[in-house]
């Protein structure tokens, strides 16, 4: 009986063990026909051979200044690929302790690493390798909550890491992971990240830097560094980091122990197209680019993607000095705009001017139907009433202050005029030889007013239009900067030069000089004297040159555009004039040098456009003439303390600007607009501040001139320059040309502190405390 029993236990044992092995092969051979399917697609695509040799880049475009430096970029995914020899040695170490220990022992799949994690349940951690990681990065994304869905990513993730390891380095596949990993807020590929959080290349990061970076791989939104809530948590994971690389003989413990003990220090510098320098040249850039992509069309007759394609755009304007004109223009217009807020407390109608009720209300529904909340409700289907009566709501609202941003409640009616009351500016700053333009400011603040002022708003120019008719006048007269003429109230008659009615303009404080030279008619902003040149000359003659100085507005042909009732850009007008410092030679503004494919490859470089306008002696006089407005007239204020002009409160004095500059400040009717531009031998600026709307602006000539608004922002910007002396900014004289036919040595009086430069007429303006 015993003996038949263990029969058939023996039986049963056999039994049992065939079953096993039965089922062990099975499951071997339907994971092998399971990976096998999956390797051929059969659960969805997998990536092609030429998908390996080219994983997906979408990589930024990348704005890259004169000096290198990157001002910015266009992209869908804020990522800009480096190689390999461009990662420090600590941050590979540190990547490699913390993430794949066996990263160099195994092809892809540590099998060690997945058995602990089978075996655990997955309680001991994951098993993804460093290229697995880089494989659900480049073909599938984030992992599916479904189960089994998940599995399937799995084993497709397993498949392209073998592919991936067959086809790349280990170098090449570290690479690849830092350049797509996102560090999230806009940072996608280490160097951005390295940028964004700290400031700095990748290859300057310090090992707790590094380890910080490292540490965020796990769960980039978890352990967001800018977090408040979780700066106690990115600091533990950055130790832990520390102590992988320990662990692995990466780091010595004595240094693990001291950098532990280090605070997490950022130096956050977001990559967001409202922030960083150079907002508005960038908004320029990507205008120019979306036709250059068109005109430059692929080999294969596709367009580029500036936002996919990591294009590198080279161009001519320098991160310094870029940084120096913006850091001028908020440090004058914050002080500015003081003074406006104070004035206009005393106006009911505020921020404007001697507007009725009717033109407010008309001034009003413009700015409503021109914003973003009325094309959004329109959008929606709403009724114009019901749009109309939104604007009286009050409502949550971020609003721009020059203290920073504000938190308040306010209806979008008062949102509007409040955006009213702002002064806008625009700088641009070039290089006379070669047109390379080195600084774009087309605003206060991007985020909040994006109108451009240097490339897109046209404005009245006032006297800084007089010195293109005393050009014509010297050219086609004979005059010379030191001849006279005698200033004293001037009439043009009905129907000479198309005037409809007697034409007599007067001069800005009413009173005349007699017998004055033209270099002193200048410099003083002399109206009778420009009304005398342009009635010899003719309205036509004055155009036909300054349409040759490439400006392109329309001009109409009076006399009166002598006084500057023409509306030009602050790129056209900085560019005119560049042509006085270039000998005669007008050179069209440059932006671009050139730009490359992700590769390298050269697709297009910039070529000068030039052409001559003006004989060199006649250049030079124009010149001379500009200079005496900084000698004795208007900008007298760049040479002095700031004493006596009862403006020390504007920022910046005193200048004490000694070597020769030659420039012209101009002030239009009610003083609604305010202009300076600025000239020495490679270097020429234009500045003009004014607010959107004309209606608005200060009451009186004292804040209202070109030589208080303008003028100082170019000061603070030339000091800022001239103090970095890698810019080689010249402070030499104008050179003189060679057997010079036209006299222009005479003499100049002494500085007249009550000069101003007032055009047409004059008078008034205007609240909110922010």
């Amino acid at each position: 009986m015993a003996t038949k029993k263990n029969n058939g236990q023996g039986k049963d044992l056999a039994y049992y063990n065939r079953q096993f092995w039965k089922l062990f092969l099975i499951g071997i051979g339907c994971g092998f026909l399971f990976f096998l399917f999956a390797s051929w697609g059969l659960f969805g695509s997998m990536p092609s051979f030429e998908e390996l040799e080219n994983p997906e880049s979408n990589l930024a475009t990348e704005i890259i200044s004169s000096d290198g430096e990157t001002l910015g970029k266009f992209y869908n995914e804020n990522r800009t690929a480096i190689k390999y020899s461009d990662l420090p040695k600590h941050l590979v170490d540190a990547l490699i302790s913390t993430e794949d220990e066996r990263f160099y022992e195994h092809s892809g799949i540590d099998t060690r690493g997945t058995l602990r994690a089978i075996a655990g349940l997955g309680s001991s951690g994951g098993a993804s390798t460093i290229t697995q990681q880089l494989a659900k990065l480049l073909f599938h994304g984030e992992r599916s909550r479904n189960p089994i869905i998940a599995v399937v990513q799995k084993a497709k993730e397993w498949i392209i890491a073998t592919r991936l390891e067959r086809q790349y380095t280990k170098q090449e596949i570290i690479a690849m992971y830092f350049n797509k990993a996102d560090f999230v807020n806009n940072a996608v590929g280490i160097r951005t990240a390295s940028r964004v959080y700290f400031g700095k290349e990748p290859r300057d990061l310090k090992i707790e830097e590094g380890a910080v970076l490292v540490g965020m791989l796990k769960n980039p939104s978890f352990f967001n560094p800018l977090r408040e809530k979780r700066k106690q948590l990115v600091f533990d994971r950055r130790n832990t980091v520390l102590s992988q690389m320990v662990k692995n003989d990466k780091l010595e413990p004595a240094a693990k122990e001291s950098l532990a003990k280090k605070p997490l220090v950022l130096d956050y510098h977001p990559e967001s197209h409202n922030e960083g320098i150079a907002t508005y040249f960038r908004e320029y850039l990507r205008d120019f680019m979306k036709t250059w992509v068109k005109e430059n069309p692929k080999k294969d007759g596709g367009d580029y993607d500036i936002y996919r394609d990591g294009l590198k755009i080279y161009t001519t304007i320098d991160s310094r000095m870029q940084r120096y004109a913006e850091e001028a223009v908020s440090a004058h217009m914050a002080n500015l705009q003081k003074e406006f807020f104070k004035q206009a407390k005393s106006n009911k109608n505020a921020p404007f001017i001697k507007l009725s009720d009717a033109e407010t209300n008309s001034l009003m529904e413009r700015a409503r139907k021109s914003s973003e909340r009325w094309r959004q409700m329109s959008a929606q289907g709403k009724s114009e009433g019901e749009i109309k009566k939104s604007f009286d709501v009050k409502t949550d609202m971020t609003v721009f202050t020059w203290k920073g941003e504000k938190d308040t409640i306010m209806t979008p009616n008062d949102s509007i005029r409040y955006y009213k009351h702002f002064l806008r500016t625009g700088l641009m700053s070039m290089e006379p030889q070669t047109g390379h333009v080195k600084a774009w400011v087309g605003g206060i603040n991007y985020k909040h007013f994006q109108y451009d002022h240097v490339g897109q708003g046209a404005r009245q120019v006032g006297s800084t239009f007089k010195p293109f008719v005393y050009a014509a006048a010297i050219e086609q007269q004979g005059y010379s900067p030191c001849d006279s003429i005698i200033d004293a109230p001037y009439t043009i008659p009905k129907g000479r030069h198309n005037v409809t009615e007697t034409w007599t303009p007067r001069n800005s404080n009413g009173t005349y000089k007699g017998m004055v030279t033209l270099k002193s008619a200048l410099a003083n902003s002399i109206n009778t004297v420009s009304a005398k040149l342009i009635d010899k000359v003719g309205p036509d003659a004055v155009i036909d040159l300054v349409k040759k100085l490439g400006v392109n507005s329309k001009i109409p042909s009076q006399p009166s555009i002598a006084l500057g009732a023409v509306e030009i850009t602050v790129q056209d007008m900085v560019a005119a004039y560049s042509t006085f410092a270039n000998k005669g030679v007008y050179v069209k503004p440059q932006v671009i040098t050139r730009i490359e494919d992700k590769n390298g490859v050269v697709l297009y470089e910039s070529t000068p456009v030039s052409h001559d306008v003006l004989n060199q002696d006649i250049a030079y006089a124009v010149i001379k003439l500009l200079e005496g407005v900084t000698e004795f007239g208007s900008g007298g204020r760049l040479r002095t303390d700031g004493g006596g002009y009862g403006y020390e409160m504007m920022t910046g004095y005193p200048y004490v600007l000694r070597n020769p500059i030659a420039g012209k400040t101009g002030t239009t009717q009610n003083q609604s607009d305010g202009w300076f531009v600025g000239m020495v031998p490679n270097l020429a600026t234009g500045v003009w501040v004014g607010n959107e709307d004309r209606s608005a602006h200060f009451k009186s000539i004292t804040y209202g001139q070109g030589a208080v608004m303008a003028l100082p922002v170019w000061g603070l910007y030339m000091k800022k320059c001239y103090a970095d002396k890698e810019l080689n900014v010249s402070k030499e004289a104008f050179e003189r040309p060679k057997n010079l036919s036209i006299k222009v040595d005479c003499w100049s009086p002494p500085v007249k502190k009550d000069s101003t430069d007032v055009d047409i007429e004059e008078q008034n303006t205007d609240e909110f405390d922010f």
